[in-house]
């Protein structure tokens, strides 16, 4: 459509500038009387511009011109007429309309006028071909016409429009296979981007853009990844954070809790001791009995009561400083099998007033690592309640048996007595602060349900396990501690 619209005009307009080109270059090297030196340097010149040139003398004949020299030279006898017949006309301006229609085929019309020269461009009817003719004045005086075939540019536009439509075709097929392949590559990470960051809202952070890009996509995916691992990195700091708010709302509600339960048990402990210290104490005062056996047997209550109540609070401390960590154990390498008889040797005459049994099982010596202090503890409350709870057998005989069995890199103590077994509903509260199987026996050797609960935290500040298990002729009770570092 370009060369449609302006190719004619532009190439008109290069002819025209073609041939003032031409004229000026025979106009400063012609001279007549060294046309022969000449001859070659203008047959090059018609050449090279695609001319036919003539150069004839400066005076008009009603008949003819007289022709000077003619580029090319090769011109046969019938053209070179033809041709002078038309510079005749040129000459007499016969042909010649300035004024004529530019659409009328025959017109021969004015392009450009000099003092120099005028070109025209004219249409020859018998070979129905297009020239652009330059007719003109040298500086000597003789006058020169300069034809050029217009009509090339129609085939060399018709080639021309036909060559772009094919490159134009080309280009648009190649083009679009182009954008194809470059628009794929384009949106694909893309696309692959907007999967990556709808995961990410989905708190999805397994994907990953691992692409190896330089460009400005490579860029933002590995922006994303940073974001998507510093999101990952934030949630779970926020997650950990709010775990361990949790914990310690939770941590301060069973506080709360065990406060209150250790409040009611505390008081429910004492009630009963106080009550007698003071019904005893308002006995003495009032001098109910009057003599000195009631009397030593008022204070012996009181005494006893008061005793009790002062170990029970001492226990309590200890299993309060137990369960919130601020005794801390110490472990240490020791003779669990030396310990036992410390303990065996020192409550001797206690199961000897209750004509007990017991017997001590295991190694010599088994050396374990623990707080020693604390594993005394246990074995202590251990046999105290096993003594507390004790009977006899099917044989009349009240036994409590101390068992050490090894196995692997432990070492398992346990204390067996004979009676009858913990009721099933009970074995799981029997750690719990305060319960009792049987409250009314309890009372009667001045137990108040907290020794095992001291086992309990000791064991668990330990790290190790503690249990117990019926047999159908007592109960065994058992703790375990390591032999190895």
């Amino acid at each position: 459509m370009i060369n449609r619209v302006f190719l004619g005009k532009y190439y008109e307009n290069y002819k025209i500038s073609r041939l003032g080109d031409t004229y000026e270059q025979v106009n400063s090297k012609y001279d007549s009387k060294k046309l022969s030196d000449l001859s070659l340097i203008f047959e090059q010149i018609a050449s090279k511009q695609n001319v036919s040139l003539y150069i004839f003398d400066g005076f008009s004949y009603s008949d003819g011109i007289f022709l000077i020299t003619k580029f090319p030279t090769n011109m046969n006898e019938a053209q070179s007429e033809r041709l002078q017949s038309e510079i005749i006309d040129y000459y007499n301006k016969t042909r010649i309309s300035e004024n004529s229609d530019k659409n009328e085929k025959t017109a021969t019309r004015l392009l450009i006028k000099t003092d120099k020269y005028s070109i025209y461009r004219h249409f020859d009817t018998r070979l129905e071909v297009n020239y652009i003719e330059l007719y003109g004045i040298l500086d000597c005086g003789d006058r020169i016409f300069i034809r050029s075939n217009y009509d090339n540019i129609t085939e060399s536009a018709g080639i021309s429009n036909t060559f772009f439509a094919y490159v134009g075709l080309a280009s648009i097929f190649i083009g679009s296979l182009l954008m194809y392949f470059i628009g794929v590559g384009f949106t694909k990470p893309i696309q692959r981007l907007s999967e990556m960051t709808k995961a990410i809202s989905n708190l999805n952070f397994d994907v990953c853009y691992d692409e190896s890009r330089q460009d400005e996509v490579g860029e933002l995916g590995h922006s994303i990844n940073v974001l998507s691992e510093k999101l990952e990195n934030t949630i779970s700091s926020l997650k950990s954070a709010n775990n361990e708010l949790k914990n310690d709302i939770k941590k301060k509600e069973k506080s709360e809790e065990m406060r209150k339960e250790f409040l009611s048990n505390v008081t429910h402990e004492l009630k009963t001791p106080i009550a007698l210290i003071q019904g005893y104490a308002e006995g003495l005062r009032d001098n109910i009995q009057g003599d000195e056996e009631s009397r030593e047997f008022y204070c012996d209550v009181i005494i006893d009561e008061a005793a009790k109540m002062n170990t029970m609070v001492k226990r309590l401390l200890s299993l309060n400083e137990l369960e919130f960590g601020d005794n801390k154990p110490q472990f240490d390498r020791f003779d669990i099998m030396s310990l036992l008889n410390s303990v065996v040797n020192a409550m001797n005459m206690v199961y000897k007033q209750k004509e007990v049994s017991l017997e001590i099982n295991g190694n010599p010596s088994c050396f374990v690592w623990a707080d020693e202090y604390l594993v005394e503890e246990v074995i202590t409350n251990y046999i105290s309640n096993a003594l507390n709870h004790v009977e006899e057998d099917k044989a009349g005989k009240k036994i409590v048996s101390i068992c050490v069995r090894e196995c692997e890199n432990k070492v398992r103590v346990s204390v067996f007595n004979t009676g009858k077994p913990i009721p099933e509903e009970d074995i799981e509260r029997i750690w719990d602060k305060f319960y009792k199987v049987d409250k009314a026996r309890t009372r009667e050797y001045g137990g108040n349900g907290i020794g095992l609960s001291i086992v309990k935290a000791i064991m668990n500040s330990l790290n190790r396990e503690c249990g117990v298990k019926n047999w159908d002729n007592g109960v065994e009770f058992w703790f375990e501690l390591d032999t190895k570092a």
